[in-house]
């Protein structure tokens, strides 16, 4: 497939953020209230594209991926902790104790 402008890619990250995290979360060991570092959530933003056979340069994924990290931000789902990443605040990915008898 072609390139994508940022913007419009921008625009179909946002409209599948849920998809994008559930992705995120096979890729990575991330739960709620977990630290997720910057080269892992821009490297999760290359995958989920090329899987979508959309490819980008590095350039660009480094701007598409300010910017989506920024809506998550905006939404409360990131929560920066500092430059290089964020504590993921994302209860749908909460975690129970093994064994724990209330856990489905």
């Amino acid at each position: 497939m072609k390139n994508k402008n940022i913007s419009s890619l921008f625009n179909d990250l946002k409209n599948e953020s849920q998809i994008f995290l559930s992705y995120l979360k096979a890729k990575f060991p991330i739960f709620h209230n977990s630290n997720l570092f910057y080269r892992d959530f821009q490297y999760g933003v290359k995958s989920f594209l090329e899987k979508k056979g959309i490819t980008i340069t590095d350039n660009n994924l480094v701007d598409l991926s300010k910017q989506f990290a920024g809506f998550y931000e905006t939404q409360g789902i990131l929560i920066k902790t500092s430059n290089q990443g964020w504590k993921l605040n994302y209860p749908e990915f909460v975690t129970t104790k093994p064994g724990d008898p209330f856990s489905f």
